[in-house]
């Protein structure tokens, strides 16, 4: 079976291509630095299944012309889906699967590497240090200790960042209206989403993104959070309304800002654009506040995720192509 990757980065081939090789039926995988879209999907043709990433658009368009190319297994090496119209995939009868989990520490940790940037100033230290320059003022962080942390979804990536922040002997609130269980550990306290947005000292967003959740984090959402609170955003760009937090920064209802994730990544992130200039303007306003750090989709980025991601999509692919599906992490 050949395998055609789109997205291709060379620490893709390098996790594929080990994982692949301690495979007893090693798969044929050709990695391409394209975006799968409808301009590229001609490159899939001749191939049995297609290995897509986040920034992919897999749209109606896009899966027929897979669809008629003989494609077929849509391979997502990612957790999320909403890049693909998955009404059509079912209409087309043609299966997306996808890697449900990786690594919820990596994702949790990285969020808690920009709640302690923001606070603790460390990226303007360290460029103040760069030139020599070793005064204090304007550095003034906060004690995380009994702070008010608000998470929204309290999946494996919300539970890792929850113990996280207990560890620091913060007061964690937890939004999240799939959550039916008890709280075994008592350590956070499940309450309505208003809640969370009124208590909440920092707000960290760790859910997927849906026709419900799309730009949950809107003027209404921002209006009933406390004045100067921390926002963090390492889950899909689409849940804040990225305008309405730039007129929240200027008027310091928000007053940090920490994101991993943009509802326009799909043409900044991943590249290397140092010899240009950014065409969105939003995005580049966002730039220009020393209270916001950005990082390029970067949270899952560690050695053990990008060996689980490797090694879960191998064994999809393969599951599927021996008959088993059940075991291939379907979602369509």
């Amino acid at each position: 079976m050949k395998i055609c990757m789109f997205s291709s980065k060379a620490y893709d081939e390098k996790f594929f291509s080990l994982n692949n090789s301690n495979t007893s039926e090693q798969l044929d995988i050709s990695y391409f630095s394209s975006h799968l879209n409808e301009e590229t999907v001609y490159m899939a043709e001749g191939f049995d299944v297609v290995c897509c990433f986040v920034n992919d658009n897999l749209n109606a368009n896009v899966l027929k012309t897979l669809k008629k190319q003989g494609i077929q297994l849509v391979a997502l090496r990612c957790a999320g889906f909403n890049n693909v119209d998955l009404k059509t995939a079912k209409e087309l009868s043609l299966p997306v699967c996808r890697v449900p989990e990786y690594s919820p520490y990596a994702v949790a940790e990285h969020t808690c590497a920009l709640v302690l940037d923001l606070n603790r100033n460390i990226h303007r230290a360290h460029n103040r240090i760069r030139e020599n320059d070793y005064s204090l003022d304007g550095l003034l962080g906060f004690d995380l200790h009994s702070k008010t942390v608000g998470v929204v979804g309290a999946g494996k990536i919300g539970r890792a960042f929850i113990n996280i922040m207990n560890g620091f002997g913060c007061n964690v609130l937890v939004y999240d209206p799939m959550l039916k269980e008890t709280n075994a550990d008592n350590n956070f306290t499940q309450v309505t989403f208003d809640e969370l947005l009124m208590q909440s000292d920092i707000i960290s967003l760790h859910c997927p993104l849906t026709t419900g959740t799309q730009h949950l984090i809107n003027t209404q959402a921002i209006n009933k959070m406390k004045p100067n609170v921390m926002l963090i955003n390492t889950s899909r760009g689409a849940l804040v309304d990225t305008v309405a937090i730039i007129k929240a920064l200027k008027l310091r209802q928000i007053g940090y800002l920490g994101i991993d994730v943009y509802e326009e990544e799909s043409e900044i992130f991943f590249e290397d654009l140092s010899d240009t200039f950014i065409q969105d303007d939003v995005f580049a306003r966002l730039q220009t506040f020393p209270n916001v750090i950005i990082t390029g989709h970067q949270a899952f980025f560690t050695k053990e995720a990008l060996n689980k991601i490797a090694q879960t999509t191998i064994s999809n692919i393969q599951n599927y192509l021996l008959g088993k599906p059940e075991d291939s992490n379907l979602v369509s």
